[in-house]
């Protein structure tokens, strides 16, 4: 029963940094999800409050529409929007540091969890790299004890790290850089040997796939880009991955979006 009403629910699961959802849709994302047609889709940076969020039209589509805002207006946030109504939402990992920048949500379907999560940037100087590093191992705590009542879990986002050399345009350049830092590719490391999969790397060993590219220096035609945006995937739900690509053809953001498929 369990797989057959998994299969049913989050068949397509989409992850995407919009960067801004109502600038999203002004490029064209709401015209681009009903083409993709996804079962789940995360969502991250939305930027906005609740009710500036397209409920409306995502509603026409099929979606019911869950969301996690910052406290701070104009920032971050992370959204689910899905198909099927969830069991549970739980907004936020119920630590305030946290769950004020709007980075943590969980839809529950029977006993399949989908999370669309934020991690922090740290590009911005000491004190954020900081804030990063200490999320990184709350976060890493809070999941495995989640994962203890939540064992079947796909934790989709932006992650703001490259993982390997392969990941990122130019390692050798950025070594010393947030996002690529030796700490921040070690703790993905960690994280993976506990019991995740890299979705897309079951799929793919190749270089040059990335997610993000900077909005200067034509970084996104030339390709120079990072691979920061993952479907981490628990161990036990290896045998029903199908595919996950990337699609960077969708440029409502600076981002583009990875689709995971399962069985």
């Amino acid at each position: 029963m369990e797989k057959k009403y998994f299969r049913k629910m989050a068949e397509k699961i989409i992850t995407y940094n919009v960067n801004g959802i109502r600038a999203a849709v002004r490029k064209g994302f709401l015209e681009w999800l009903k083409a993709v047609d996804a079962d789940v889709v995360c969502i991250q940076e939305t930027k906005a409050q609740p009710d500036q969020l397209p409920v409306m039209e995502l509603n026409e589509m099929g979606y019911d529409v869950f969301s996690f805002s910052a406290q701070k207006k104009g920032y971050s946030g992370v959204s689910i929007f899905t198909r099927k109504k969830p069991d549970h939402v739980e907004l936020g990992m119920g630590m305030p540091e946290y769950d004020h920048e709007g980075r943590f949500m969980r839809a529950d379907f029977g006993d399949f969890s989908v999370v669309s999560v934020y991690h922090p940037s740290g590009s911005s100087g000491e004190l954020r790299q900081a804030f990063k590093m200490k999320w990184l191992d709350d976060f890493q705590n809070y999941v495995m004890d989640l994962r203890k009542n939540r064992p079947n879990l796909v934790i989709s986002g932006d992650y703001n790290i490259c993982h390997q050399p392969i990941d990122i345009h130019d390692p050798v350049g950025n070594k010393n850089n947030s996002g690529f830092l030796p700490e921040e590719r070690a703790w993905m490391t960690g994280f993976l040997e506990k019991g995740f999969i890299d979705s897309f790397r079951v799929f793919n060993k190749e270089p040059d796939h990335f997610t993000w590219w900077s909005y200067r220096m034509n970084a996104r035609a030339r390709n120079l880009g990072w691979r920061i945006d993952y479907h981490m995937v628990t161990e036990n739900l290896r045998d029903r991955l199908q595919r996950c690509v990337i699609l960077p053809q969708a440029v409502h953001s600076d981002h583009c979006p990875v689709m995971l498929e399962l069985s």
